[in-house]
């Protein structure tokens, strides 16, 4: 260590520098699910007070617009793009 720079100077820059680093490796292990002695707990027991849920949401409905509704709702979104 330079002898000019005293070493509270050294501590303000190695200190943030650790840290930097400490919550790159966290927030890399966070973004590409890296574990870091972190258990998984096992699955908790199903609460059969509530009832089955279905696998798929209801079925979707379709209706045919009229020519004038397609004009109709044209019109809106024009109306709507224009700030009105």
């Amino acid at each position: 260590m330079p002898e000019h720079v005293p070493f509270l100077v050294w501590f303000g820059v190695v200190l943030p520098a650790v840290l930097f680093l400490a919550c790159a490796v966290g927030l890399a292990g966070y973004r590409f699910g890296l574990r870091f002695e972190i258990r998984r707990r096992p699955h908790a027991p199903a609460l059969r007070a509530l009832p089955a849920q279905r696998g798929s949401g209801p079925h979707r409905e379709y209706v045919e617009l009229t020519p004038a509704e397609r004009a109709a709702f044209a019109g809106l979104v024009r109306q709507l793009g224009d700030g009105h």
